[in-house]
């Protein structure tokens, strides 16, 4: 089907938005590179997989500094690029916007599903894309109601932690912990052992295990919550414009990147000697309660912190020239965020060079950066030298727009 509306051109590009997004595929790498080559049941009976110091002190650091603030940072740019892409397109063919919008989320949900079913058990996109029904209904929502919804957000853990104490036994812990050996033992053998279809069966079958089994409620519910607590901030920074008009901001900016520094570390540290010292991660007492509380204090805070110091830094010319890396890379998100997959699972699972297991967090942290800064910003830079869009992007507008065609790369206006 074609339409009047055209995708966003590289002349309107906002270079702080491509610089948050490349950062953010970096943390998002550091995060997932563990479970790309260890199975995501393994360790829940409490068992320490890496108990190395340089691995324990490793897996703290990531899990204070790293842990969730990544894919918060990118849903709430997914929310910014939402009002960005809509108020685009509804400025040159207002009448087919939100269809035109909807099959976007459409084919972003089935590359998300490809990905989950196929590639990674670990995929967002499909997440993203359900979420992203529930920004378009919000969109015009009043402040308040956005607001309220971001603190019920923020009580969620609470009440999920009520809910566990409520409804926790003996046998149900011996069944999540007989369940996830289960599936360990089976994820070493397909992605350790097993052929690419192995490795695809597998991954669907953990798939639908996720959404069809009610031992896995809780945590579904935690994280949709979790990634949709930051889509509110982002949709409310979206309609602000604030990245575009950032530099009014920056007293502002400067408070909260330090505020949200103190108040996350600590928070982020309280969870961190929960998850150090635990041998227990399912029977529900107080101190687990804090901890979670804690952890997502510290994903929306540290993510905060991370934020502001980008948007500083951007206003900063010197400091600006060490983020062009990353939004090089930022300017293809969804090549790179899938590239990530291919060539971690080629790395780690059996039908590529067969690392599964064999990688503690030490050596994961270090093949993230030298994954991220000799092979994707290398290759983003090469190809959008050469092409204005990376090539998964370019698949997604053809698909949305039902017209396009690879074009020469024009030059971006200098926006921040």
């Amino acid at each position: 089907m074609q339409t009047s509306a055209t995708p966003v051109s590289g002349r309107e590009r906002i270079f702080t938005l491509d610089a948050v997004r490349g950062i953010a595929l970096l943390g998002i790498f550091i995060m997932n590179m563990p479970w790309f080559n260890t199975s995501f049941s393994a360790g829940v009976d409490g068992t320490e997989l890496w108990p190395q110091w340089w691995d324990r002190w490793t897996h703290l650091g990531t899990e204070v500094l790293f842990s969730g603030k990544f894919n918060s940072m990118f849903s709430m740019l997914f929310a910014v690029g939402f009002i960005l892409q809509l108020e685009r397109i509804e400025a040159r063919d207002p009448a087919h916007a939100k269809t035109i919008y909807l099959r976007r989320i459409f084919w972003l949900f089935v590359f998300g599903v490809i990905h989950t079913c196929v590639f990674w058990t670990g995929d967002v996109l499909h997440i993203y894309a359900l979420l992203g029904i529930v920004l378009l209904a919000l969109r015009r929502a009043p402040q308040k109601v956005l607001w309220t919804l971001f603190g019920l957000c923020v009580m969620t853990p609470v009440a999920l932690g009520i809910w566990s104490y409520l409804t926790f036994s003996p046998e149900r812990r011996d069944y999540v912990v007989a369940v996830s050996k289960l599936w360990e033992a089976t994820n070493n053998a397909a992605y350790g052992h097993g052929s690419f279809l192995a490795a695809a069966r597998e991954h669907t079958a953990e798939t639908v295990f996720l959404y069809t089994d009610k031992s896995n409620l809780r945590p579904v519910i935690s994280f949709y919550v979790q990634i949709f607590m930051t889509m509110l901030l982002g949709l409310m920074l979206g309609r602000a414009h604030f990245f575009q008009n950032s530099g009014k901001y920056l007293a502002l900016v400067k408070r909260v990147q330090w505020w949200a520094l103190g108040i996350g570390l600590a928070a982020g540290v309280v969870n961190g000697v929960w998850q150090a010292t635990t041998t227990d991660f399912l029977t529900p007492t107080f101190w687990r309660l804090l901890a979670i509380v804690c952890y997502w204090l510290c994903r929306v805070l540290i993510m905060a912190f991370y934020v502001t110091t980008i948007v500083r830094m951007v206003h900063n010319e010197r400091w600006r020239l060490w983020l062009v890396p990353f939004a090089t890379a930022g300017r293809m998100p969804l090549t790179n965020y899938l590239m990530q997959t291919l060539i971690a699972t080629t790395l780690f699972y059996g039908w590529g060079f067969g690392l599964w297991g064999r990688v503690g967090p030490a050596l994961d942290l270090l093949l993230s950066f030298a994954i991220y800064f000799l092979v994707q910003v290398p290759l983003s830079r090469w190809w959008l030298a050469r092409y204005e869009l990376g090539p998964m992007e370019f698949v997604w507008r053809r698909l949305t727009y039902g017209q396009a065609r690879m074009r020469r790369p024009v030059a971006a206006a200098a926006t921040p």
